[in-house]
């Protein structure tokens, strides 16, 4: 196998992952709420809005491989990431209930979940929206090589 086959490959792994990764967020936000039965808070929703587009962007970056997916993903995933890290405060209590977005409906602060004591759900969207990001900055700067 030649370099730059060699090469192509491991872009194209990288952008897959970052594809499993979209995946199974999009696996455990709808087991969340359509088999756990939680109800999603406005952020969650703003969060999903970003998420979902991702699967079917990457996808067809995949076939055939195209270093121009960055450009529609990675906003996707930073104003996600964004959402993510503002309901992570939101929860965790650093950011004060009085400028809270989730007056009405579902609280944003809910606890559902505590994956290992720590994990809640703002925490793992925040976790897959970081790996999407990284994922998405390695493979651009790998193919603009």
């Amino acid at each position: 196998m030649s370099q730059t086959d060699q090469t192509a490959n491991t872009n194209w792994t990288l952008l897959f992952l970052c594809w499993l990764v979209v995946s199974v967020s999009i696996t455990g936000s709808v087991f969340f709420s359509y088999v756990m039965e939680f109800a999603p808070c406005v952020l969650c929703w703003y969060q999903r809005i970003c998420l979902f587009p991702l699967l079917l962007i990457i996808a067809a970056g995949l076939f055939p491989l195209d270093r121009r997916v960055v450009r529609y993903a990675l906003p996707l995933a930073i104003a996600g990431w964004l959402t993510a890290f503002y309901h992570t405060l939101l929860y965790s209590g650093i950011i004060p209930e009085s400028i809270q977005p989730c007056a009405q409906g579902v609280s944003c602060t809910e606890e559902y979940i505590k994956l290992f004591g720590v994990l809640t759900i703002p925490m793992l969207s925040l976790l897959s929206f970081s790996t999407i990001i990284a994922l998405l900055l390695i493979f651009k700067r790998r193919m603009s090589k």
